[in-house]
């Protein structure tokens, strides 16, 4: 059974940080390229970060120099270190997995910055 569960969302204050995790299992994890989603209220779902299989990462110009994808095959675990975050950040964090053929989502955890 495929699964992806997110954690590490929460309420955080204007400027902080947080790490959110995304465990897999199910499937081959190290095969997949990883990313992180989000979608604000009344906003379309929009891809913030991603990590290929080999290590290669991408950015959305809005969050570059502030949040960090990371992955570690070993756990199954991808990760996702936000910093200096801004209220424009919250959002419901989604995390996914895709290769040729398939895609999986995860359920998702709400971030929500405080001012």
């Amino acid at each position: 059974q495929v699964q992806l569960v997110e954690s590490g969302g929460g309420l955080v204050q204007l400027g902080g940080s947080l790490r959110l995790s995304c465990g897999a299992s199910g499937f081959t994890f190290s095969t997949y390229a990883t990313s992180w989603y989000r979608q604000a209220p009344g906003k379309e779902r929009e891809l913030v970060a991603k990590i290929s299989s080999s290590g290669s990462t991408y950015y959305a110009d809005s969050v570059k120099g502030r949040f960090t994808i990371s992955r570690d095959n070993f756990r199954n675990t991808v990760y996702l270190q936000m910093n200096s975050l801004e209220s424009e950040d919250t959002a419901v964090y989604y995390c996914n997995a895709a290769r040729r053929g398939a895609t999986y989502w995860g359920q998702g955890t709400q971030v929500t910055v405080s001012s």
